[in-house]
């Protein structure tokens, strides 16, 4: 057995498993406090871990950190959402409290893994995850490894820039597209923010994507021009990589078939490489809420069978 660790801006989630068919044999999930920051997510593992190590005899530890990582070293490098991560040996202090080794992977690239080996991706070469929610991130899979790059970040999808005049950061497929941008534009449009029974602050992608089922036009057209816009990412990646499936995970996905998977498979098709067109299956993940813990898992395993994490990526 293992126990995979996600670590999230709002959740914090410890599995057990023997990563070789997505099943878990123990899950435990809390709340994390921002404001305690990376030292109370740390006390919560220690006080969860503990007994799921000891009881089930788990012999190595995987964890999929919400941010960047720098995964050979076993280092976070920053959270956009807890203070205290920065430059955090993770991996070092998960064996000093566990006395058990353990690997550290950023959270979208172990839920690739996850999804690639157990999930919407079984059976396929070449897989890529994306994961739609708070922020919007990518991993990529082949033959059962992650692809890292040169330097240990790849596949953010989010971050890409539509078209040249996108010369900011910030003005990037994520500020259009992700479930905390659905949110904002549904709160810059007074007649709509009003509509939802809260406070404006208070208004969520979830509120915009019930709001648009139910006929709202003004909430329709916020989603579909983020739809719209992850569906032109997705249609450049696909058209660089050529994957096999696309699964795509995240909460802003929910909004389901009519809503979401089908307009982004428009989308897909009108930007995509035409001769692409129609050779990439376009899914949701198959693992849930639980799939950066599976992916976890499988960073525990690999690391047990290979004595290193570096076995699990290429580079």
């Amino acid at each position: 057995m293992h126990l995979g660790i996600e670590i999230g801006g709002t959740k914090l989630q410890l599995g057990v498993g023997a990563a070789e068919n997505g099943t878990l044999v123990a899950l435990e999930r809390v709340e994390v406090r921002p404001a305690d920051g990376a030292e109370g997510i740390r006390r919560q593992i220690e006080r969860i871990g503990k007994p799921l190590v000891e009881q089930f005899d788990a012999r190595t530890i995987g964890v999929g950190f919400g941010g960047p990582v720098e995964a050979t070293a076993g280092k976070t490098l920053k959270s956009h959402h807890v203070a205290g991560w920065d430059d955090f040996p993770l991996a070092e202090w998960c064996r000093k409290t566990f006395d058990r080794p353990a690997a550290v992977a950023n959270d979208a690239d172990a839920a690739g893994l996850g999804e690639a080996r157990f999930g919407a991706g079984r059976g396929k070469r070449v897989v890529f995850y994306t994961n739609v929610g708070s922020g919007i991130g990518g991993a990529l899979v082949i033959d059962r490894r992650i692809y890292v790059g040169g330097v240990g970040v790849a596949s953010e999808l989010g971050h890409l820039r539509p078209g040249p005049e996108a010369d900011s950061p910030e003005q990037c497929v994520e500020s259009t597209a992700s479930g905390w941008s659905i949110a904002a534009a549904a709160r810059r449009n007074e007649k709509l923010a009003a509509r939802f029974d809260c406070p404006p602050e208070r208004v969520t992608a979830k509120m915009v994507a019930e709001a648009a089922n139910k006929g709202d036009e003004a909430a329709g057209e916020i989603f579909r021009r983020a739809v719209r816009t992850y569906g032109w990412a997705v249609a450049q990646m696909i058209t660089l990589l050529a994957p096999d499936v696309v699964a795509v995970g995240g909460g802003v996905p929910l909004a389901g078939e009519e809503l979401f998977f089908a307009p982004l498979r428009e989308a897909v098709d009108r930007y995509v490489f035409p001769p692409l067109r129609g050779t990439c299956s376009i899914v949701p993940a198959a693992l849930g809420e639980e799939v950066v813990v599976h992916g976890a898992l499988a960073l525990a395993r690999g690391l047990a069978e290979n004595g290193e994490i570096t076995a699990l990526f290429i580079p």
